[in-house]
This record gives C-alpha cells, structure tokens and sequence, in this order.
C-alpha cells in the first residue's frame, strides 16, 4: 500500500510547466510540522535544527494548474498521494535519488486572494461532513 496524506504550508510558489503533449506539471515543496512538544520544538530551534520536514510535491493535469493560479508561499494545504522514488544522472556523473509525493488531491485549506493576500473565509470553507461551526453561546460548558 502506498497512501500519503500531508497538511503543511508552501515553502514556495508552484512552479507549472507544460510537456510536450499539453499535460501541466506544477512542483512545489511542503514544510510539514514534525509532531514535537513545546519544549522539544524550543530546544530544536535553539540548535538551528529544522522543526519541519520539507517535502517536495508533484501535481498534474487540471489540478496542477489550479495549484498554480491559487497557491503562494505559506499558504495551508492538504495533499492525498503516493510516494514515488527515481534516480537519475548528474552532469558531474554521480547518480542522484528522489523522492517525491505524486499529489492525487490537494484541497486548499486557506484561500486568501492572490493578489492582495487578503484572507477571506466563506462559511462552506468550516463545514466537515455534517457538522459545522458553532456560536460559543451554544456549547454546553
């Protein structure tokens, strides 16, 4: 089985390109938090140490130009894939692995307007299978 469900934030723009059949190819790194207490996090960041794994993902098709029109750097996603490894030969001739996430879905989690980078919600972007936000006044406790 090879299933990847990742949420983190763009660590740069989506870089789309076009092969030579038409299809789009949109790439993109994701800084996903690693699951650290507070006081591990502080000692992490004190050392200089990296908090967050940084994960490169590939999209294709539709979704990839969507991805390119809609995301910035620093903006929330979540992504539903596969890993996928390959190689390949550098100009110095060493052999370089990779490893990226095929992305099959990608659901935007934050929308801010890309121009102004203003962030507007609409009150469908809360809704979950059913349930749905609630006044303060309405919870029990």
């Amino acid at each position: 089985m090879n299933s990847v469900i990742l949420i983190g934030r763009l660590t740069r723009d989506p870089d789309l390109r076009y092969l030579q059949t038409g299809m789009a190819v949109s790439r993109f790194s994701l800084a996903v938090d690693k699951d650290l207490s507070k006081e591990k996090k502080q000692e992490f960041e004190s050392k200089g140490q990296p908090t967050a794994d940084f994960i490169n993902i590939v999209v294709w098709g539709k979704q990839a130009e969507n991805c390119a029109n809609y995301l910035v750097k620093g903006r929330l996603v979540a992504i539903q894939g596969r890993i996928q490894t390959g190689s390949y030969t550098a100009e110095d001739g060493s052999k370089r692995y990779t490893t990226d996430v095929v992305a099959e879905r990608v659901q935007f989690l934050e929308y801010k307007d890309k121009q102004s980078n203003q962030q507007s919600y609409q009150q469908s972007d809360f809704e979950v299978s059913g349930f749905r936000p609630t006044d303060d006044d309405d919870i029990p406790f």
